[in-house]
């Protein structure tokens, strides 16, 4: 293994910097080079412990402090996220390494759950209704729970921490982050910048590890409620463990989103949405589009034969490049386990079109690069279709009917998300109505909800009752009280409260 280690990282616990000491550490690669560049701690047990008391610690004042002021600091980090931009997306991509411009996409997916945010005290808002009885007032209202943690993967170590934190902490929570460990530079710098726009000490704290401190989070009694985005063998554990401890668990997990090209698509159009949603990010995405539908061999034959040259032209290379269009896979193993599926799906028979293994980028020969691979007629049966691949790797899949093509979809055990390209509205409407996918494009690719609406998949994609963001968001990470309030007076007397049939109560 190569290494040049130059950085060793910390965790942030109480508004300050801890170094790490429970004597065990974990590589972070820069992928584009195959060498290991930093280290970060894995935290024991009591480290993350002392991070759960720091957060304990925090949140009575913070629970009372009024949800506009809450918002304040929200837009102030806001305004900090804008103007280190550049610095954030640095730090994404050198341990990710994915492009600069999509590290800075998907730190504005992130800033867009921020700036919903700002606006908490109106998702905060209860119902009211006056003389439920006579005399008699009631109305709800949305209080925090305590203590929320999170468990963040490696793909998007900006945008899903702000899907999560942002949100729980405007609703009045404090807050444990654990990152990737893979890289987690990007989520400490938002927590640096969270204290500098004015949150209190203890109210956001992140500790790095690996099974250790996700077991603590998830067996501590303090902790309230749990969120996840990763594998589904993990996130089942997850909520599993989570909810047998009592804890409110959300756990946002794999995905093989199949996108339908049916007879009378726009093939251009369907072709520049596979080259962005098959191979963005270099596949490294749980909304990646990984399996393409063609109901019939006329849209199939002419999407191929559009698709290869545009992948033959795709630039691969180091985001440091800027004109990079796809940098490499996150470390050494992930390369290995997708070279590894693309031998699998050569041995069950698919047809290989386009190759990705062997790809050598000048200068970065050793960097955990995989080129854009696309693999025709494949089989349900195959590991390339049923498995989450989790790199640049599309399968298409030849249906004889939309209504095969339906049923393909509803099959399969994961349920993230879905898209259909038609001229047809009526075809577009039924598929809509009718797959059993959590969410859905026409003519969309990857029909990601924008931050005001929320985020989840259905089947195996998704453990507990809530997406995350938007609404549910606000309803996972608080709880619902109703107050019934009478004030006696002597203008009136005489309420009932007895339940009589079809009378007052």
């Amino acid at each position: 293994m190569n290494r040049a280690i130059t950085t060793t990282l910390h965790h942030y616990i109480n508004g300050k910097k801890v170094p790490g000491d429970s004597g065990r550490a974990g590589d972070i690669y820069n992928p584009a080079i195959g060498q290991v560049t930093k280290q970060v701690p894995l935290a024991s047990r009591s480290e993350v412990e002392q991070a759960i008391g720091a957060a304990q610690a925090a949140f009575p004042a913070w629970a009372a402090t009024p949800a506009g002021r809450r918002a304040q600091v929200m837009f102030k980090f806001r305004d900090l996220i804008k103007s280190n931009m550049d610095r954030l997306a640095e730090a994404v991509s050198s341990e990710h390494g994915k492009t600069l411009e999509d590290a800075k996409g998907s730190i504005t997916r992130g800033l867009e759950v921020v700036e919903f945010t700002c606006g908490i005290s109106q998702m905060l808002k209860g119902e009211y209704s006056e003389s439920v009885a006579s005399g008699v007032d009631s109305w709800s209202t949305r209080q925090p729970l305590g203590v929320c943690a999170g468990i963040t993967p490696f793909n998007f170590p900006a945008m899903v921490p702000m899907w999560m934190f942002p949100m729980a902490i405007a609703c009045g929570n404090t807050f444990v982050l654990k990152p990737s460990e893979k890289d987690p530079s990007c989520p400490l710098l938002l927590a640096e910048l969270m204290t500098e726009a004015g949150l209190p000490e203890g109210v956001l704290n992140v500790v790095n590890g690996d099974k250790e401190a996700v077991d603590t989070l998830l067996t501590d009694p303090r902790v309230q409620a749990i969120s996840f985005v990763g594998s589904t063998a993990i996130g089942e554990y997850i909520y599993h463990t989570g909810t047998a401890h009592n804890k409110r668990v959300q756990a946002l997990c794999g995905a093989k989103n199949h996108m339908v090209v049916m007879p009378d698509a726009d093939i251009d159009q369907a072709v520049d949405a596979v080259m962005g949603a098959a191979y963005g990010s270099a596949g490294e995405r749980c909304m990646a589009i990984s399996v393409v539908v063609a109901v019939g061999d006329a849209p199939a034959d002419a999407l191929i034969e559009k698709l290869v040259p545009r992948v033959e032209a795709l630039k691969v290379g180091p985001y440091t490049d800027l004109s990079s269009e796809m940098g490499p896979v996150v470390t050494p193993e992930a390369q290995q386990r997708i070279n590894g599926y693309i031998d699998k799906g050569v041995e069950e028979g698919a047809e290989l079109v386009r190759d990705g293994r062997g790809l050598s980028v000048p200068g970065h020969e050793g960097g955990c690069f995989v080129g854009a691979t696309i693999f025709d007629r494949v089989k349900t049966n195959m590991s390339i279709y049923t498995d989450e691949i989790f790199g640049p790797v599309l399968s298409i899949v030849r249906a004889e009917s939309y209504e095969e093509a339906v049923q393909m979809i509803n099959e399969h055990e994961y349920g993230n998300g879905t898209a259909i390209f038609t001229r047809d509205g009526d075809a577009a409407r039924d598929f809509s109505n009718r797959i059993q996918i959590g969410m859905v494009g026409i003519n969309v690719p990857i029909p990601v909800p924008l931050a005001f609406h929320s985020f989840g998949g259905w089947k195996r994609s998704l453990f507990g009752d809530h997406s995350i963001h938007g609404p549910e968001g606000v309803r996972f990470y608080t709880k619902l009280k109703t107050v019934t309030s009478r004030w006696p007076s002597g203008i009136r007397s005489g309420a009932v409260f007895n339940f009589k049939a079809g009378g007052e109560h």
